[in-house]
């Protein structure tokens, strides 16, 4: 059966799933001690990923527990993955689907949770000087060409949204944006949001869905916590 956008999938494996992690180390003395020494200017390099897992909030920073989303939680699992009807939409469709927008150096995606049954994905990005603005530059135009909707497929199954409006965002950031979309999931309206935040050339964006409205059959009304962006927009700026 072919699944609208999150409906099944945050439901199925995002509520279930707990962060597992191992790891282990050995070294050989003397092959240790011919190898050349770190400089310090290499010591304190960082790249792009492990400073988005510096700049994800935890649950101590937020109050949510705070975790890596399962697989196959979202429509698809990359931006080659996903189809959209109209091209220019392309932007919502990955932001309503933990995927990045534009095309970012490294990025890093959580979902957050806490009492409820309200799920935000949060999904952190950095970019090349310049990419970040050019991101929501086309993020922006989407918002503003796609307000009759438009339909995102992958091979896990197609979402036809059927609206799109722009919100209001929280001040704070460089630069930002806000929506919201309607789909219709067993004969009931569910209205999904995001917000979106640059902070140089971090983008982060949330996006929210009310999984107790699609285990329940009733009408969703998703809505972003304001504590946890207060939270996570900290780290950025």
């Amino acid at each position: 059966m072919k699944r609208t956008v999150l409906a099944a999938s945050a439901l199925s494996a995002a509520v279930i799933t707990g962060l597992t992690a191992c790891g282990g180390s050995g070294s050989d003395t003397d092959a240790a001690a011919d190898k050349p020494k770190a400089t310090a200017s290499q010591a304190k390099e960082v790249s792009p990923a492990e400073r988005l897992a510096k700049l994800m909030v935890t649950k101590a920073e937020s109050g949510y527990t705070v975790k890596e989303p399962s697989d196959g939680d979202a429509l698809a699992a990359s931006q080659e993955d996903m189809d959209v009807d109209k091209a220019v939409c392309t932007p919502l469709a990955y932001a309503m689907n933990e995927l990045p927008i534009g095309s970012p150096q490294a990025t890093l995606t959580h979902v957050a949770t806490r009492s409820g049954a309200m799920f935000t994905y949060i999904t952190l990005s950095t970019y090349a000087d310049g990419a970040a603005e050019s991101a929501m530059k086309d993020l922006a135009k989407a918002a503003d060409s796609c307000g009759s909707g438009y339909t995102a497929t992958s091979d896990r199954g197609s979402s036809p949204y059927n609206s799109v409006t722009v919100e209001t965002a929280p001040s704070g950031s460089d630069e930002s944006l806000a929506t919201a979309a309607t789909f219709e999931f067993k004969g009931f309206t569910q209205r999904l949001r995001t917000q979106t935040f640059r902070f140089g050339d971090t983008i982060v964006n949330y996006f929210t869905l009310d999984s107790g409205a699609f285990l329940q059959s009733r009408p969703g009304e998703a809505k972003i916590p304001a504590d946890l962006v207060k939270a996570q927009n900290a780290k950025l700026g």
